[in-house]
């Protein structure tokens, strides 16, 4: 037995993008029309901490025209051509949507510590509004997003968009009564410098792991090493090698391996039962459970067979 190859669920089946279209159509809509609501009200107020926010607000509307963009090419079936459709395309959309995001919160700090220096003067009421506006607009979007925020890479990215907005709306609103009450223009700064804080860390996390999965770094939760001991354990397998594990979109990691069998397998039926219990054991038992997989069950002369320089752990 050369190969062995198992799907498990098709792709239809297992770890299938839903469709979010609808949900981000309404986020987009509402986030649209925050950003000229606040572009408006930075022009009046000149506001570092609502101008911060408008330009949040215009990065969320990308990013969620993105996602919406990326849910929709995501539902495209798979062909001979894009073997796995544009289910990535999530993930790419949630790493353009994070560097965005650390473009506007870099601005952010960088801006705030210079106004914290030479704090303009700010009229407290038109920002207490403009502020509200946008906290009750993003508490919408948020309400729409909350329940598919897991869903996939794409749906974090665009929950955690309008979650940061609304977070910078909040920073707004309490600029604007620390003004109206003790007139401390800093405050203004201070919520830029804020909503920065809140913006660079997710945006970071987000980059780092949509990075590892175009990297095709081994699955979060997935021990390489113990799934080779695993498998090693199995009766008639002697070795294991060239073991790689990748996701390519969420809910669909994958794994492959050469899987190197006693001689006699081949000749008394052992070697599909091998096979049976390799594809078992990674569907069955790791905290992340792989359904798409690809084994090669070999013997050891076939093994030494391969160019040197092919093999890895």
């Amino acid at each position: 037995m050369g190969a062995g190859h198992d799907h498990g669920p098709s792709v239809a089946e297992a770890g299938q993008p839903g469709d979010y279209r609808r949900k981000l159509w309404t986020a987009f809509g509402i986030t649209a029309t925050i950003v000229v609501a606040q572009a408006v009200g930075s022009v009046i107020t000149g506001s570092l901490a609502l101008l911060t926010d408008t330009a949040h607000a215009i990065t969320d509307a990308s990013g969620l025209l993105v996602a919406l963009i990326a849910a929709t090419l995501m539902l495209r079936p798979a062909t001979s051509r894009r073997t796995w459709g544009f289910r990535r395309i999530e993930v790419i959309a949630a790493l353009g949507q994070a560097t965005l995001l650390l473009v506007v919160g870099f601005y952010t700090a960088i801006e705030g510590i210079r106004r914290l220096f030479e704090p303009p003067e700010v009229p407290a009421t038109e920002l207490l509004v403009f502020g509200i506006v946008g906290l009750v607009a993003n508490i919408t979007a948020i309400l729409i997003l909350s329940s598919s925020r897991g869903a996939n890479f794409n749906m974090r990215a665009a929950f955690l968009e309008v979650l940061n907005d609304a977070l910078g709306s909040l920073g707004v609103i309490v600029a604007a009564i620390v003004i109206a009450t003790t007139g401390f223009q800093r405050a203004d700064a201070l919520a830029g410098l804020f909503i920065a804080a809140l913006i660079v860390p997710r945006a970071f996390k987000l980059m780092r792991e949509t990075t590892s999965v175009l990297m095709e770094f081994t699955p979060k939760g997935l021990d390489l090493d113990e799934v080779r001991a695993h498998i090693l354990e199995l009766e008639h397998v002697k070795d294991v090698h060239d073991l790689h594990a990748s996701t390519v979109a969420t809910g669909l990691p994958t794994i492959t391996a050469h899987v190197v069998v006693e001689d006699e397998c081949f000749t008394d039926g052992h070697a599909a039962a091998v096979l049976h219990a390799v594809k078992a054991c990674v569907a069955e038992h790791f905290e992340v459970s792989v359904n798409h997989s690809t084994f090669q069950i070999e013997t050891e002369h076939i093994s030494e067979d391969e160019p040197a320089g092919i093999k890895h752990p």
